[in-house]
């Protein structure tokens, strides 16, 4: 257990410094890390530890604590919690100092429109990983399309989208 602990730290870590333009830009890492490399958990169990953890009330990033009770229990909770929102919250204050302090200076809107595409390729690059883990099927795949037209170009309430999914689910529509 105290070799996953250890790893737990170390991976959420480097994740909690990576993590430009919010959390779910390292979802891919994260679950290359502890589906593939780890073997801690399935695919399956990620897209649902991630369902979950976005359905929570709290930071969208809820999956963290999930992924460490899995691992090692409270203890797991307690070390990929301070490792994942320990190290960038203590970035994030610096850069804002540095920040702050250089506020007249023609190079922070350079950095500003630099990050924005990153930052989007980052979500996108997301959306695919846990699209592909909970999607394996053609039908389910069409089902996360069309509800992801559906939250883009209309006004519909998501909790509205993911009753219409639940009720997909509860007559068998999509399963493979």
């Amino acid at each position: 257990m105290t070799g996953d602990l250890a790893a737990l730290a170390l991976i959420f870590t480097q994740l909690s410094l990576l993590a430009f333009g919010g959390g779910n830009t390292v979802l891919p890492e994260m679950q290359r890390q502890v589906v593939e490399v780890h073997h801690w958990i399935t695919a399956s169990q990620f897209s649902a530890m991630f369902a979950l953890a976005q359905a929570a009330p709290g930071p969208n990033m809820m999956i963290v604590p999930l992924i460490g009770w899995h691992v090692a229990g409270f203890p797991g909770v307690l070390v990929s919690s301070l490792a994942k929102f320990g190290p960038s919250s203590l970035l994030t204050a610096l850069a804002l100092h540095v920040w702050n302090r250089f506020q007249d200076r023609p190079w922070r809107n350079a950095v500003r429109a630099g990050l924005a595409p990153v930052t989007a390729g980052l979500v996108a690059a997301s959306a695919v990983v846990i699209t592909g883990a909970s999607a394996p099927s053609w039908s389910l795949a069409l089902i996360v399309a069309g509800v992801a037209a559906a939250a883009t170009l209309t006004r519909l309430h998501p909790l509205i989208l993911l009753a219409a999914g639940g009720c997909l689910g509860l007559y068998g529509i999509g399963q493979p």
